[in-house]
């Protein structure tokens, strides 16, 4: 567990940030991990005693899902220390938002890999953003090159052009979508990951690229 906690009042700290586990980033051990044994139920119960400001409940629902969410981040960030970091992010981000969790809407499951997922992303974004940033800074001190210079300006472009798509799909839609082709994960790991049955996570991606390729203007 991830040390001591306290109290969950607005403005207060949340759980502590000690080291998380380290499974094994295999896709098949994403697929058996602990969480595989609690149901969508007992989790949804988890997530409303967090929102009551349960920590007992935290420590629950951590130890029975960390294995997933971990293996989720690994896949996305590649980077074993970083991944740690990030899993540790989603699960504060779990905590101060737990209140927010809709059934109606997806299961426990399914709403915390998104969180994960989202925290993944923007982590490898931040640390992309950083080494553009230190490339243009060395590239001051040398001659600049024409054509790679319009190539990267080409690729930056392009890069706008797939985020602004990917934001005109839904938020199933898009999850489904970057897990597929951002994370490279199976239509059978899309479905685990997100807690669906196969036939609607395979309607979900392609739905979603059907919407890119639309907003995008590629032809079909």
């Amino acid at each position: 567990m991830m040390g001591d906690m306290t109290a969950s009042s607005p403005g207060t700290s949340v759980p502590g940030e000690e080291a998380l586990p380290h499974p094994d980033a295999t896709a098949s051990a994403v697929a058996t991990a602990s969480g595989a044994t609690a149901s969508g139920q007992e989790l949804a119960d988890l997530l409303r005693r967090c929102a009551r400001g349960d920590e007992a409940a935290f420590a629950e629902l951590y130890d029975a899902t960390s294995r997933r969410l971990f293996g989720l981040v690994l896949r996305i960030v590649r980077d074993h220390a970083m991944s740690e970091e990030v899993t540790q992010e989603a699960y504060l981000d779990v905590w101060r938002t737990s209140a927010r969790f809709d059934p109606s809407r997806g299961s426990a499951l399914s709403w915390m890999m998104t969180i994960a997922h989202r925290t993944a992303v923007d982590r490898v974004r931040s640390s992309e953003a950083a080494r553009r940033r230190d490339d243009t800074h060395a590239a001051t001190n040398q001659d600049i090159d024409f054509d790679a210079t319009a190539e990267a300006a080409q690729a930056s472009l392009e890069a706008q052009r797939v985020r602004r798509a990917l934001a005109t799909l839904t938020d199933a839609q898009r999850s489904a979508v970057e897990l597929a082709y951002l994370g490279g994960y199976t239509h059978t790991e899309v479905a685990t990951l997100l807690d669906l049955p196969l036939g609607t996570a395979k309607t979900r991606i392609r739905d979603g690229l059907i919407r890119l390729r639309d907003t995008m203007g590629v032809p079909a």
